[in-house]
Formats: structure tokens, C-alpha cells, sequence
């Protein structure tokens, strides 16, 4: 296949969602909350955060998952990336602060480097018109414990320091969703 085809195949699938969510040149919603990096817990606000430049705000279901554990291991060795770029990365799921001051600290995944944010009620990711599962009774992590809770889409928005989103990346793989995340901060800069 073609480079050509395959970079229009690739910006095709930046377009598609699992669900309807907000789309480029919609206003993000703001939000406050508990988040964690390296296993402290600090109060996060996007407003706070789109001062200092782009904010990646990724949805993902649940820390301590299959393809979750993919993606913020991608987002952590690709967090230098970003920032050269001028972004910052944060991680939002239905997680409890607690699960995430573990996932954020964990050398294989967040490592330290990726700081996740805790919207245990859902309502930020309803805010952004994505779907959110109920919770699976007795449905447990790559760890062996029970989530508990509710599981968001997996949907990536990149928000420009004057609040509107500049795109949307879902319905991807999670190194894709990465991948295509870091390039689209990339366009930005130039």
C-alpha cells in the first residue's frame, strides 16, 4: 500500500469516534479534579493547564487493563516528545484516586512521567459527549483485583491554550491513538 493511502487512511481514522463525541473547533469543556503523577495526588484544572500552552486530554477505561496499560506506557516514553512540542498529557478515567496514585507511580505504564486524572462520577467524560459502560460486577484488572466502577471511551482530545479542541482521535488502537496524538501537537507548532 501506498504512503499516500496509508496517511490518508490514517488521518481518516483520526475523524472516526466509537460515539458522538465533541469534534475539532468545539469549545472543551473545563474541568477540576484530583489527578496523580508519581503516586501523589494534586488538583488538577484544565484552565490551570492550557495557560502553560496544548493539553492532550485523554479518555481511557480504566487503569490496569489491557489496552490502557498500552497506552499510558506509550504516553510516558513519548512524554519528552510532547513537551517538546509544547503539550502536556493528561489522563482521564473513572478510576478512584487511589487506583491512580498506583497506576501513575507503576515503572511499567505511567512511570512516573504521565499524571491521570480521577472522574469517578463520569461526568467529565459526559461532558465531552462520550459514552460511559456501567461497571461489570466481578470484572477484575491485569492485577487480579476487582475495577469497580464504570468504564469511559477511549477517545483522545487535543485542546489548544484558548480552549478549543484542535482534534479528535478515538476508535484506534492505543499506540495509534498516541501516535496520532503526539503528530497532531506537532502540526500545531508549526
Amino acid at each position: 500500500m501506498s504512503k499516500f493511502f496509508v496517511h490518508i487512511l490514517g488521518l481518516l481514522l483520526v475523524t472516526l469516534t466509537a460515539h458522538a463525541a465533541l469534534e475539532a473547533g468545539d469549545t472543551a469543556p473545563m474541568f477540576s479534579t484530583k489527578a496523580s503523577l508519581d503516586g501523589k495526588p494534586f488538583d488538577f484544572s484544565l484552565a490551570d493547564a492550557l495557560a502553560d500552552g496544548p493539553v492532550v486530554v485523554y479518555f481511557y477505561p480504566s487503569a490496569y487493563t489491557k489496552g490502557c496499560n498500552i497506552q499510558a506506557h506509550e504516553f510516558s516514553v513519548n512524554m519528552a516528545a510532547f513537551k517538546a512540542a509544547g503539550a502536556s498529557v493528561i489522563g482521564v478515567s473513572l478510576d478512584s484516586i487511589e487506583r491512580l496514585n498506583d497506576f501513575s507511580a507503576d515503572p511499567d505504564y505511567c512511570a512516573g512521567k504521565l499524571a491521570v486524572a480521577s472522574d469517578s462520577s463520569g461526568e467529565i467524560a459526559r461532558s465531552y459527549d462520550l459514552g460511559v459502560r456501567e461497571a461489570i460486577e466481578g470484572r477484575a484488572d491485569t492485577r487480579g483485583v476487582e475495577i469497580g466502577h464504570g468504564f469511559a471511551e477511549r477517545v483522545t482530545f487535543i485542546v489548544t491554550a484558548d480552549g478549543k479542541i484542535a482534534a479528535t482521535i478515538g476508535g484506534i488502537s492505543p499506540m495509534e491513538n498516541v501516535r496520532l496524538s503526539l503528530e497532531a501537537v506537532q502540526r500545531l507548532q508549526q
